[in-house]
């Protein structure tokens, strides 16, 4: 039997997920199917990850103590004095971790449109009806302490607003996952700050399991020039400061807007792009414009990535991919599958999705794009 790289970035990743899951270890059979299909792999193929060594579920979590003191994502120390039974989370990625941590049902309060989240309605619909505190332009203060949550997670962008919730006798942790270790980051932070170590580790090993056998599949291919487009228009970009970055690295793609300094969406001319001349074009996951109205921009018809055909948009069905929530991952997958489709077949993109989302959020996809 000939084993392709393919096929054991997809033996990995499983391995990893179901030793994370909570039935614990790989079956013998398939140990046994692993080491056969190596056995008789051709030379060229030997390249291919090994499968990632993980902890079992089976661990109880680590001791947290209270009083807790922890540093959140602005360098802020925190003292929590005792175990939070209430949350409320003004972030959907904070929202997104919590739910994969098993806490959703602390939850009394969420940002502003949960009840608009594809990714809330298949894994906690009961957040939907949850009182709303706003969002990071326009968050509910006093909305928010009427709830009187033991612990309120924000985003950084809240930062001048910390100190009035703090008057107001709150406890708050604000995060910013703008990149892959500082995700991770989010994830220690949240999980200490919940009791949840164990989960939060499970978390971790699940997604950087899934990075490693990624980066193992696309070593030693070329990485094509790729133009991230942002929500609202394809003049915007991500530059290297925001997690769309990440994810184009992680598929082992190149950045041509690697040079601009802003730390938001970018916004800049058709000149820019058609200098910029990338291979791909990417449509961000929440992009309010399609495939079609790029390909049949006039102002971009010498543009490589249009005349090849090779315009794109991130799955959306089931939540943003490129933004940096748990599954962040899966976006690299898919544009990995775009990018280099010999080494990561759409196949396996589903079956990640399936796995983790199973995993870690109760349900299977119902759509993958």
């Amino acid at each position: 039997m000939r084993m392709t790289k393919i096929t054991a970035l997809l033996l990995a990743a499983a391995m990893a997920l179901t030793a994370c899951g909570s039935t614990a270890a790989v079956s013998s059979a398939a140990t046994s199917e692993a080491a056969s299909v190596e056995a008789t792999a051709e030379p060229e193929a030997t390249a291919s990850p090994e499968a990632p060594k993980t902890e079992t579920a089976d661990t109880v979590d680590a001791a947290v103590t209270y009083p807790l003191t922890v540093t959140d994502q602005l360098g802020r120390e925190v003292t929590i004095e005792s175990e939070p039974k209430t949350l409320a989370s003004g972030y959907y990625i904070s929202t997104s971790l919590l739910i994969a941590l098993g806490v959703q049902d602390e939850l009394v309060g969420v940002e502003a449109k949960a009840d608009k989240r594809t990714i809330y309605s298949l894994s906690a619909p009961e957040i939907q009806s949850l009182p709303s505190i706003g969002t990071a332009k326009e968050f509910d203060l006093e909305g928010c302490a009427a709830l009187a949550p033991d612990l309120v997670i924000v985003p950084a962008k809240l930062k001048d607003s910390i100190p009035q919730m703090e008057e107001m006798g709150l406890t708050v942790l604000a995060v910013k996952p703008e990149n892959q270790a500082d995700l991770f980051g989010a994830i220690e932070l949240l999980a200490q700050a919940t009791n949840t170590v164990a989960r939060g580790e499970e978390l971790e090993q699940a997604i950087d399991s899934n990075l490693a056998a990624l980066a193992d599949a696309v070593s030693g291919t070329d990485a094509p020039g790729v133009y991230l487009a942002g929500n609202s228009s394809v003049l915007e970009t991500a530059g290297p400061a925001m997690y769309q970055n990440t994810m184009i690295e992680n598929a082992n793609g190149t950045n041509v807007a690697a040079g601009i300094e802003d730390t938001y969406w970018a916004e800049v001319s058709y000149e820019q792009i058609l200098d910029w001349n990338p291979d791909y074009i990417i449509l961000a996951s929440d992009a309010d414009y399609d495939v079609d109205s790029v390909l049949n921009d006039a102002a971009l018809a010498d543009c490589t990535a249009v005349k090849e055909g090779h315009v794109y948009q991130l799955p959306h069905a089931t939540e943003a991919v490129d933004s940096p929530v748990p599954a962040s991952f899966l976006g690299s997958i898919y544009l990995a599958s775009v990018l280099h489709p010999e080494q990561v077949t759409e196949e396996y993109y589903h079956t990640a999705a399936d796995e983790f989302y199973s995993r870690f959020y109760g349900f299977t996809p119902e759509s993958y794009e």
